[in-house]
């Protein structure tokens, strides 16, 4: 059987979010102690929480939402690249050759920080988003909560992945996977007028 690694960040009370988001949160509706048949529980939550997929309409108020969004980009071959000592931004000569990669996905963190908040997070730089989508590369995929810093008011990574109609995977958790090639799946929920939606995000070792 082939190796599974689950790069996605566990949601939970306590999550970090995003400063001024949507904090999680997991309520139970009915609980059998109080004689219900079954267990049923409420979420609470932004689409942003955790490891997870922006839409085009995030960052693109014509873009497609999360239920209209094409699975195929999040379903492929992907290349892990190690991007740590990147500082502010990932610049193009931290990505090795492609050959034909269509997703990548980039790990900045030594060890991801489940439980604070990191403001000063590596982004990537837009002249890296505008390389790849030369190269072919249809997903960009990195363990941060964004392309783009904390405080960017003009998202030029973001409007660099639109430029080339490319997808995002943000928040992922890449501590335990070597570089390398993998098949990666992490599907976005159909979510009706959503500009994202959580993702159970994996790597498969490739045969």
């Amino acid at each position: 059987m082939s190796r599974i690694w689950d790069i996605s960040q566990k949601l939970r009370a306590g999550l970090p979010v995003w400063p001024g988001d949507t904090q999680f949160s997991h309520t139970p509706t009915w609980e059998m102690r109080d004689g219900s048949p079954v267990n049923v529980s409420a979420l609470t939550l932004s689409t942003h929480s955790g490891t997870h997929a922006d839409a085009p309409l995030h960052y693109d108020p014509a873009g497609l939402d999360s239920a209209a969004s094409d699975l195929e980009p999040y379903l492929g071959k992907c290349l892990v690249v190690d991007a740590r000592g990147s500082g502010a931004a990932i610049a193009i000569g931290t990505v090795p050759g492609l050959d034909g990669i269509e997703r990548v996905l980039f790990r900045t963190y030594e060890s991801f920080p489940h439980d604070m908040w990191d403001e000063n997070f590596t982004a990537i730089e837009p002249e890296t988003i505008a390389w790849l989508a030369a190269q072919g590369v249809k997903l960009v995929g990195i363990d941060t909560p964004s392309l783009d810093p904390q405080d960017s008011k003009t998202m030029d990574a973001h409007k660099a992945v639109l430029a080339a109609d490319m997808r995002i995977l943000e928040g992922l958790v890449l501590d335990d996977v070597p570089p390398g090639l993998y098949e990666l799946i992490a599907l976005p929920l159909p979510i009706a007028g959503a500009d994202a939606s959580p993702v159970r995000a994996i790597l498969r070792e490739l045969p």
